[in-house]
């Protein structure tokens, strides 16, 4: 007890942006940089902890959860449209592994987008909050191009981990599409 085996369990780091549904679901596009720490808990779930930063004083921010296509597709309706696809996120070269070679990252991107997430953001520390406040707020991802400014939005975090969308965009074009299911994404239907 108490020895962080849990913690542990972590083995790969993801960056990312993550949209408020809300807000999405009206037309407008807020997003907020996502750290994923995940831990690959079976082979059909990864659960991955979010922080606004990549650096010491982060703010753990929310929750993710991962699956398959597979499971997915068993999951009632009501449930389904919760969830958010990984396709834009991978081909667009907006999600990245930065603490892997470009060629282990490609293997890791040929599963992610087939995967659905399910994300919760307990603090909103683009507004500013200090503390988290109020309900979480169900999170989702950018899922084609013109909804935000990739380059402005993504010109930071390129540049901290020195990494760059539009060349990882060009390396993941060998990647099969992934069918997005119907009911993924409902904010935007």
């Amino acid at each position: 007890m108490g020895d962080f085996k849990v913690l542990k369990n972590i083995c790969m780091f993801l960056n990312a942006v993550h949209v408020y549904t809300d807000e999405a679901s009206k037309g407008e596009i807020r997003v907020v940089d996502a750290n994923h720490y995940c831990a690959h808990i079976r082979k059909d779930l990864r659960q991955c902890l979010i922080y606004d930063s990549p650096k010491p004083d982060a703010r753990l921010i929310g929750v993710e959860y991962m699956i398959p296509y597979e499971k997915y597709a068993e999951l009632p309706p009501d449930e389904q449209k919760l969830w958010h696809s990984h396709d834009f996120e991978v081909h667009s070269g907006m999600l990245v592994i930065p603490n892997m070679s470009d060629e282990e990252e490609l293997e890791a991107m040929k599963e992610i987008t087939t995967l659905y997430g399910k994300t919760w953001h307990f603090w909103q520390v683009d507004r500013g909050d200090d503390l988290p406040l109020g309900y979480p707020v169900l999170m989702g991802s950018l899922t084609k191009s013109g909804q935000v400014d990739l380059d402005k939005t993504l010109e930071s975090r390129d540049h901290e981990l020195n990494v760059n969308f539009h060349e990882k965009a060009e390396q993941r074009k060998q990647i099969p599409h992934h069918n997005v299911h119907k009911n993924a994404d409902s904010w935007y239907n």
